[in-house]
């Protein structure tokens, strides 16, 4: 989906890691919540309180989810679930702009 209509977007960016992750939240009616994002090249560390469905929409990172010891590629048009409460840590290698969305 390139678009969603009907929603309530926050005005105020979500700015992370002195600016080098921002993003702005999106409402929707049914109470879902998503944010769309972009991270510019370098590493973060990420703890979630609700579980997320990340969808990598252009760009390239790795990612270390709870649990495992390798990083995984992900790439523009492909996603990755993180568990609920749990951190994650990913390595950005270009700008990369990104979809999260709250699945709890």
């Amino acid at each position: 989906m390139s678009e969603f209509s009907n929603v309530t977007v926050t005005r105020e960016a979500n700015v992370y890691f002195d600016g080098q992750v921002t993003s702005r939240t999106l409402l929707f009616p049914d109470g879902s919540k998503k944010t769309l994002g972009v991270m510019q090249p370098g590493e973060y560390e990420f703890n979630t309180g609700a579980a997320e469905l990340m969808e990598i929409l252009a760009g390239e990172l790795e990612v270390r989810l709870p649990g495992e010891s390798d990083w995984r590629k992900v790439q523009g048009g492909e996603e990755f679930h993180v568990p609920a409460n749990a951190r994650f840590a990913v390595r950005v290698s270009r700008l990369t702009d990104y979809c999260c969305s709250f699945l709890d």
